[in-house]
Parts: structure tokens; sequence; C-alpha cells
């Protein structure tokens, strides 16, 4: 095992980086430099300081990144349209590269010879993690304990801590792995594990049960410009504050709720439970108001991008060239994406009922039934053009016709 002077780990406070303080210091005997980045986790972030020194860092960090993970990282997610795997809306996914971008530099700038993680071996985030490390700080070696120690399930490390004082905010009898940041809260293991498990109602956090959701619908309008959302009901707020105030309104009506098996990078079939009520009145605001303002060659692009986009960000990608001339598509094709959409809430329902824009492709008179400025003899010719293919392919076979008897 090489020995190194210093580490800067990922911290979180949870389960897996409280143990991993005095595990490395045992294993590696190096200190620990504890970064934690707040990325809309709340309350989560209360106390984190006071826990990793007394589970042995010799030094803190906590950074507020809340805003530029909105702007930075979210809202070119959102713009991309990237989506994996039909209904998973990417907040861990887009967490990452920029929890690790903030390790790397402070790891750099205190010094650090290596970095350390608390994923598994067996999901996504170790690979999200160290592509970013490779591709911010080479130089720096890469710890991952899951992949080193004998820790090899939740109850062993619960042991661990519990052999040493460490408090942890997960217990035996509360098995779930959640993620909290301004996007959404996801919920992994225990009793999920079993995708035949209905999920309990105490489980969900952000969202109400539609079923006990307001009787009353309530509207609410978006602006956007350039594909970037500015404003709520009319109110012009920062990223965040934007996206923490549809939280509210869309979680109250028990909108946002996503229960899916999905295929892991690594080939393994993870079943996930999310919550994004925010996120998904964005989407769907965003995708009425490109209806009207992306021609149609560019949105059917659009829609073909937008599915490796997803695949780039949910397999740690996001600092590759690839994501970058994707960014700058997107960025070109979205410049007229701007105007307001009005959405419906109700019991979990979130739909469009408004779209306005200023450049809107969107003609009245073309769209009626009657014909002012449009003749329909142009049909004919257009057609007889889009169906020669069809004309000139040899017929194989006879058709068969049966005579059916009155």
């Amino acid at each position: 095992m090489k020995q190194v002077k210093k580490v800067a780990l990922a911290y979180s406070g949870g389960l897996d980086t409280s143990v991993i303080i005095p595990w490395l210091k045992e294993n590696y005997g190096c200190d620990v430099v504890a970064v934690a980045v707040d990325v809309g986790q709340q309350e989560e972030t209360a106390g984190l300081a006071d826990k990793a020194y007394r589970t042995g860092a010799c030094d803190f960090y906590l950074v507020d990144a809340k805003e530029e993970f909105a702007r930075a990282y979210l809202f070119p997610v959102l713009k991309a349209g990237a989506i994996y795997e039909r209904d998973y809306l990417l907040g861990t996914a887009s967490a990452r590269p920029l929890i690790a971008r903030k390790q790397v530099e402070i790891a750099l700038a205190t010094g650090c010879d290596a970095l350390a993680h608390g994923c598994t071996g067996k999901g996504n985030d170790q690979v999200r993690f160290e592509l970013a490390y490779q591709a911010l700080a080479p130089e720096l070696k890469i710890i991952a304990p899951w992949r080193e120690w004998s820790i090899t399930s939740r109850e062993d490390a619960i042991d661990f801590a519990a052999a040493r004082g460490i408090p942890v905010p997960v217990t035996k009898k509360d098995p779930y792995s959640r993620d909290r940041n301004l996007w959404h809260l996801s919920h992994e293991g225990g009793p999920l594990e079993d995708p035949a498990f209905e999920p309990e109602a105490s489980m969900f956090k952000l969202t109400a049960d539609p079923t006990l959701a307001p009787d009353e619908p309530e509207k609410v309008t978006i602006t956007f410009e350039s594909g970037v959302p500015v404003a709520v009901n009319g109110a012009a707020l920062s990223p965040a504050k934007l996206i923490e105030t549809l939280n509210a309104i869309g979680g109250r009506h028990g909108v946002g709720r996503a229960d899916l098996v999905e295929n892991r990078l690594i080939g393994i079939k993870s079943r996930g439970v999310y919550e994004t009520p925010g996120g998904t009145l964005l989407v769907n605001a965003l995708k009425a108001l490109e209806s009207i303002t992306l021609d149609r060659d560019s949105a059917h692009e659009k829609e073909r991008i937008s599915t490796r986009y997803a695949e780039l960000v949910y397999f740690g990608q996001w600092f590759s060239p690839l994501k970058e001339a994707f960014d700058a598509f997107v960025d070109t094709l979205m410049e007229n994406v701007s105007g307001t959409v009005t959405l419906k809430l109700y019991k979990g329902g979130c739909a469009v009922v408004s779209r306005t824009s200023p450049y809107s492709l969107y003609s009245e008179d073309l769209a009626s039934f009657n014909m002012r400025g449009y003749d329909a003899a142009d049909s004919a010719g257009f057609i007889r053009l889009f169906g020669l293919p069809l004309r000139g392919r040899k017929r194989i076979g006879p058709i068969d016709v049966k005579k059916v008897a009155p």
C-alpha cells in the first residue's frame, strides 16, 4: 500500500464518509482534509465540521456551491433535455462533477497528495468522481476504501462506526441510502432492493402524497430566456432560489415522483425512487416552450443528442470534449427559446395550459382548418415526390384479396 501524507476526502457526514476518516488514518497513517460541498442538502450540512474533527479530520472545508450548481450544472442539463432512460432527471449525476471539482481545488490548495471518496465498488458515483479527478488533477493518487477494506455491507460499516463511537445518521432499522441536493432527493437500498416492494408513504420527504395533495389546482408560470429559467410567477429569482421555489410549489401538489429500475454504467440494474418536484416542472415547461420556438429539424436533432448527453452525464463524462461540443450546440440552438409557460398542478399531475414566446414559430392561420395563406394544390406535388421511393419499389408477390360474401 503506497503511503500518502495528506488526503482530501469528499465528505458528507453520512455513514460511509464518517467511517472513512478513521479508516484512512489507521491504514494510511495520513492526515485527512474533509471537504463538504453544499449543493442544497439543507439541514444535512449542519454540524459537519464538529463531526469531521471528532472523527479525526485535520481540517474541514464547507463550500457553498448552490448557485453554481444550479447555474453551471443543472441548467445546462435542463437545456439539453437530458433524461437518463426516460425517467431519471440526473440529480445526483449532475452534482458529482461539481463536488469533485471543489474537492480537487482544495486538495491542491492545501498540499494534498491524494483524493478519496466513499463510493461503493458497485455504483456509478465511483466512476463519476474518479473521471473528474483524472480530468482535473491526474497527478493525485485516488483512494477508494470500498475497493480496499474488509467492510462488505452497510451493516458492517455501522458496526465499524459503533466500535469507534462514531455517530451516523443510518441505523439497521432505517437502511435507506439517500442523496439530497437542490434538484432532488433519491432513495435506494433496504426494502427498495426488491423491485416488487411498494415504497412506504413515510419514505418520501419532498413531495406530498398525491392523494392527500390540495383539492384545488394551482397554476404556476415560469419564464425562460434562451432556455434558462429566470422567473416564477413574474418574480425574477437567482438559479438556486428559483429551483427552491418550484420545489415547494411542486412538492405540495405531489409532483415529481419517479420509481424506476435503471441500468448502471457497470451493468447492474438498480432500483431507485426519486423526488424531483421543481425539476419536473422545469422539464415540462421547457419542452412546451420548445414546441413553439424550435423548427422541426432542430427539435428532432435535439431529441437525438439529449439521449447521448444524458449518458455522458450519467456515466461521469462531464469534463469530456464531446459534452463540451454538445453544450455549444445546445447553446446555439436554444438562443430563441424564450417566453413563458403556465402549468396547472393537481394531485401529482403537471399539465401545460399556456405557452407564449416573442420568437414563436406557430402560425394560427396555418394551423387552423381554414385555407388562408395556404394553397392546398401545392400538396399534390409534394406528396408525389415524397412517395417516389414507394412507387419505384418493385412489388413482391401478388396481393391476396379475398372476396367476402354479402
